[in-house]
């Protein structure tokens, strides 16, 4: 039986979970310890891009104050590329104000989660909200199994993503209701329910998830001509 070792804290809004599984994670103090790290890191990138918070740098932004920080300098740099990639569905330029929402947790698990590749032969689950970044050190153990909740009936799953290493991204208005902006017309999205995507990167499996959500009726030939790399299902 391999070892296993669950957390799980509420941040930026919402409970985010680690799961981690290999020899010795139960006693080892070394896994608790990358465990908190983790936790740090997504702690930092809610201080800094949290649109609920007064003080963070988003705020500042909206504000017009001037902003200079490496990690405010990348997610700008992330949300241009991400415009151009997106033909401009996912853009966080919007009426509301400036929000990178849409591209910041991918961004932000997925650094909390490279920093657990230090651990060597540990198998990692870390999950903020229906975006997660997967790994499995050793092929004598298993992929992860992840469910793909039925937006109209969140009890039931449409089917299940076996990922060893990458990332699986989900955007909706099931949790939510309806927060995502179509850009184009600066109203919200409409004609899906959910876009579930999956592939390499959680950062730009999220920002995808996003763009084609904000896409509608048509997202999943739209992604699949510019990310053929992802794998994307859609429930209108």
């Amino acid at each position: 039986m391999t070892d296993r070792r669950a957390w799980v804290e509420h941040i930026m809004g919402m409970p985010i979970s680690l799961h981690l599984r290999g020899p010795g994670v139960r006693d080892d103090p070394g896994t608790a310890a990358a465990a908190t790290g983790v936790f740090a890191v997504l702690r930092e990138a809610d201080q800094l891009f949290s649109t609920y918070r007064l003080d963070s740098v988003i705020w500042a932004i909206r504000r017009g104050e001037p902003v200079d920080h490496p990690l405010v300098r990348e997610v700008l740099a992330l949300c241009r590329e991400a415009r151009d990639r997106t033909d401009g569905w996912f853009d966080p330029e919007l009426p509301g104000g400036f929000d990178p929402s849409g591209l910041v947790k991918g961004w932000a698990v997925e650094r909390a989660a490279a920093t657990l590749h230090a651990l060597g032969d540990v198998d990692h689950c870390l999950n903020a909200g229906g975006d997660i970044a997967l790994h499995v050190a050793s092929p004598s153990r298993p992929a992860w199994r992840v469910g793909i909740e039925d937006p109209r009936d969140r009890h039931a799953l449409l089917g299940v993503r076996t990922v060893r290493t990458g990332a699986v991204a989900t955007s909706g208005t099931a949790a939510r209701g309806p927060h995502i902006v179509d850009p184009h017309r600066g109203l919200p999205a409409e004609g899906l329910l959910s876009v579930t995507v999956s592939g390499p990167s959680l950062l730009w499996a999220d920002v995808y998830a996003t763009a084609a959500f904000a896409h509608g009726p048509g997202a999943e030939t739209w992604l699949r001509r510019r990310a053929p790399e992802y794998e994307i299902t859609v429930v209108a």
